[in-house]
């Protein structure tokens, strides 16, 4: 056996924080891209993608990028973000999925080899640690390209690897003018599938998981 096929990869992707990172590069990711860059580097076993969804919107702009990682590789985990007053008075939205990721990185961690971990987000420092006493290595995607960087440093200092997104551009990002129609993921869904997703617009998630 190859030593690369016998090294067994998962990513964790902190959807929210990868965005705003490419964004801050100035590229759009190309999620089927990413997916194959990972499999060429081993045994993908599974590719988690982490985000908030404001759940009383009848229609989010990002429903149609979830249901297309959901049918074409991806194992999406989702929560309704929470609104609360602040102490002056202004309304926020919490949207964390911190606690999501730790769990699944440290149940996976005893069947994985490497872990790539795509946020910049410094709490995660401690998951990192405790997933490297597992004898499992650590790759950290974010960058220091931008002013200030998207990467805490000690998140950075944690990791066994520490891999700037922009060296990935090339690899995973999205030509402009590929973009895919909005509509597009809709086509993939099998039609059952399509018709529960009209009857709960808030985002059925939870029907649809492994």
């Amino acid at each position: 056996m190859s030593t690369s096929a016998s090294n067994k990869i998962a990513l964790f992707i902190d959807g929210a924080n990868l965005y705003a990172t490419a964004k801050t590069l100035g590229f759009d990711i190309d999620y089927k891209r990413l997916l194959k860059e990972f499999q060429g580097r081993g045994t993908l076993v599974r590719a988690f993608y982490y985000t908030a969804i404001i759940e009383d919107q009848e229609y989010s702009s990002i429903r149609p990028l979830i249901d297309w990682l959901d049918y074409n590789g991806y194992t999406v985990v989702t929560k309704a973000t929470k609104e609360f007053i602040d102490a002056s008075g202004r309304r926020k939205v919490k949207g964390n999925m911190d606690i999501e990721l730790a769990v699944d990185a440290m149940e996976l961690a005893e069947h994985i080899d490497q872990m790539v971990l795509f946020s910049g987000d410094g709490d995660f420092r401690s998951l990192v640690e405790a997933v490297q006493r597992r004898g499992v290595r650590v790759t950290v995607i974010s960058t220091i390209s931008s002013q200030p960087p998207m990467i805490a440093d000690e998140l950075r200092r944690q990791a066994d690897i520490f891999t700037d997104l922009v060296e990935l551009q090339s690899k995973i990002g999205r030509d402009p003018a590929d973009r895919p129609p909005p509509r597009e993921p809709r086509h993939h869904a099998p039609q059952f599938l399509q018709r529960s997703a009209a009857m709960a617009p808030r985002g059925g998630d939870d029907d649809f998981e492994d």
